[in-house]
C-alpha cells in the first residue's frame, strides 16, 4: 500500500527552485510513497469568511480541499521578505477550515525549501511550520531540508539532478511516511 503525500509550493513561478524541488519529491519519491504536486493554487482566492458558505464558496477552494484529502503535507516554500509567500498561507488557511474539521488537524507535515540566501529559507520554513501547527497538522520536526544558495546551486542543475538533494528529499519524505498511520486491513 502507498501513502499519499500532498505537496504545496509556495511559488507560484514556472521556473521556481521550489517548484523544482517539489518536481524532485515527485520524481524521486521512495518506494511506497506518491507524491502529488498541487497545481491551481494561484486561482485559490484569499481566505474570507464570508465566501466560505455553501451558497459562495469558490470551486478553487473547493478543489484544494479536496486534493488535500491526502495522507501527508509536504510544504515546500521559498523566502519572501524574510517569510513565507502569501500563496502558501492563504492555501494554510482555506485548509484549516472548517473549524474542528480541517484537512490539517493531525496530519502528518513536512516543511522544505530552498532560498538564495545561505541559510536556505528557514525563517520562512519556520513560519509555515508554526501556521500549519496553529491549524493543527502534526509538524515533523525531524523532517527537515533548508537549501542555501538556490541561484547558484541550481543555475545549471535541476534540484531532482542534484544527488545531495535528492537523498536528503528522500530522507524527508521517508520520515514523512513513516509518522502516517495506514489502516489495518
Amino acid at each position: 500500500m502507498s501513502v499519499h503525500v500532498l505537496a504545496l509550493v509556495g511559488s507560484l513561478r514556472s521556473g521556481s527552485h521550489n517548484r523544482q524541488l517539489a518536481e524532485a519529491a515527485v520524481k524521486h519519491a521512495p518506494e511506497g510513497v506518491e507524491v502529488t504536486l498541487y497545481e491551481g493554487l494561484a486561482e485559490v482566492p484569499f481566505y474570507n469568511e464570508d465566501i466560505d458558505t455553501d451558497e459562495r464558496r469558490p470551486a478553487a477552494a473547493v478543489r484544494l480541499r479536496e486534493a488535500a484529502a491526502r495522507t501527508a503535507f509536504l510544504l515546500v516554500t521559498p523566502e519572501y521578505n524574510g517569510t513565507m509567500p502569501a500563496v502558501l498561507k492563504n492555501a494554510i488557511d482555506w485548509l484549516s477550515r472548517p473549524f474542528g474539521s480541517s484537512a490539517l488537524v493531525g496530519t502528518p507535515t513536512a516543511v522544505v525549501g530552498t532560498a538564495f540566501g545561505q541559510y536556505g529559507g528557514v525563517w520562512a520554513q519556520d513560519d509555515a511550520r508554526k501556521s500549519a501547527g496553529i491549524a493543527g497538522a502534526t509538524i515533523l520536526e525531524d523532517a527537515r531540508l533548508a537549501i542555501p544558495g538556490s541561484v547558484t546551486r541550481f543555475a545549471e542543475n535541476h534540484p531532482a539532478d542534484d544527488t545531495e538533494a535528492v537523498a536528503q528529499l528522500r530522507q524527508v519524505l521517508s520520515t514523512l511516511a513513516a509518522a502516517i498511520e495506514v489502516p489495518e486491513s
